[in-house]
């Protein structure tokens, strides 16, 4: 168990302080808009399809764009990316707050905006994770990577609250416009970030598919790295789907729209409690518990399908948070020790793109699947899915046995692909 001192050592170094701002800043915004719009959504139509369509369209869009981001973050540099992409996401959800408030908002409308917040947050997503072992020595990347998340958890619990709140106050449109502000504010942030180049200025710039090709080999070389990924394509998919729409609809008949916020709050609080943890422990094999310990995510969809009151959610909710910032840290961690920094990027977008792949098809089949089986079939169907998820990546043997205590490689690479 490490030191309380050593625990906040990334924080000595100011590109990383800059970089945990504008996460949280923007992170603050983000925790209340989806409940915001998805409230919104409803009041609008009162149709779980509709808000199925609408958060679709922007997971879509994610899976579309974010082989491109992965490719731009490796080419520009990483804190410039994410500067234009957080001034264009102010834009987008200032757009559909207007809309929302004015009274004047359409499904249509609601697509093709959030399918354009989809896309700039495609574009963000690489370079962000990619930037952190940027700001910090290799030696610190775990501790990095638990403050990082124990710094947007944190803001996502104050979000989630502010955002129940205001739906149940003064309505959904305040809960989007303040998602707004936040993108503008860590704008600012990510441009005082500084650090040095990963890119090889002497090497021709190549073609983006010669890119995505690089990208692709560097991912498809380790076993763990697609394994995990595949798993997550069907884990997502179902926990999306059963949280993202069918959750807000069973908690619009049970607990309310405020009990629903504090949910999310729970769940957000149990991934702080989670990246404490991760902070003061070392374990040996952090990737395989990690793995493990998401099969904790299935659990507030049982209890949306079985016992869908307060406490009981609260507690899974709590729980499943807690559970899965293991996984999400080990994973950061061992990407960024075994991953060359130039081209881990694109890596981290291809991690994205299958992880995401399935999202829309949960989300968009979510509604139609509840009619037809019933809400709580549909529900215990979704925790299922992840089940087997966890069960289907734990099968491989790199997930089972990668140590923690393996050499930091930042230039070790895989051959690239011969040329077409």
């Amino acid at each position: 168990m490490t030191t309380f001192r050593d625990s906040f050592a990334p924080l000595r170094h100011a590109p990383f302080r800059h970089l945990v701002t504008g996460r949280v800043v923007s992170l603050l915004g983000n925790a209340a808009a989806p409940i915001a719009l998805a409230f919104a959504v409803l009041d609008l139509t009162r149709s779980p399809i509709a808000l199925g369509l609408i958060v679709g369209a922007r997971s879509l869009a994610n899976v579309l764009f974010v082989l491109f981001g992965g490719v731009l973050a490796d080419r520009l540099p990483r804190h410039l990316v994410m500067v234009g992409s957080s001034a264009l996401a102010a834009l987008t959800q200032a757009a559909v707050a207007a809309l929302v408030l004015t009274g004047t908002a359409t499904v249509p409308l609601l697509i093709g905006l959030s399918a354009v917040n989809g896309m700039v947050s495609a574009i963000a997503m690489p370079a962000t994770a990619a930037l952190v072992p940027q700001t910090v020595p290799a030696d610190l990347l775990t501790p990095a990577n638990a403050l990082n998340r124990l710094g947007g958890n944190t803001a996502m619990i104050a979000g989630a609250s502010l955002g129940g709140v205001l739906v149940a106050v003064v309505g959904p449109g305040w809960g989007l416009a303040a998602d707004a502000a936040t993108f503008a504010l860590s704008a600012i942030a990510f441009a005082l970030v500084r650090v040095p180049d990963v890119r090889d200025r002497a090497t021709p710039r190549e073609s983006t598919l010669r890119e995505l090709r690089v990208g692709w080999t560097e991912f498809v070389s380790r076993s763990w790295v697609w394994s995990v990924v595949l798993a997550f394509m069907f884990i997502n998919a179902a926990h999306s789907g059963g949280m993202s729409v069918l959750g807000p609809t069973v908690a619009d008949t049970t607990i309310g729209r405020s009990g629903w916020g504090t949910v999310l709050a729970a769940s957000t609080a149990g991934m702080v409690a989670g990246a404490v943890l991760a902070l003061r422990v070392r374990l040996r094999r952090p990737l395989l518990v990690g793995c493990v310990s998401t099969l904790a995510f299935a659990l507030p969809t049982l209890a949306l399908a079985e016992l869908p009151t307060l406490p009981v959610l609260v507690a899974c909710g709590f729980i499943a948070g807690f559970a899965v910032e293991q996984f999400a840290i080990a994973w950061d961690s061992a990407l960024q020790r075994h991953v060359p920094a130039d081209r881990l990027a694109r890596v981290y977008s291809y991690d994205m793109l299958g992880s995401f792949l399935a999202m829309p098809v949960g989300q968009v089949a979510a509604g139609p699947l509840a009619e037809w089986i019933g809400t709580r079939n549909a529900l215990l169907c979704s925790a299922g899915v992840m089940v087997l998820g966890v069960v289907g990546m734990l099968t491989n043997r790199g997930v089972r046995h990668l140590r923690a205590d393996t050499p930091v490689t930042p230039t070790a690479r895989v051959p690239e692909p011969a040329a077409a």
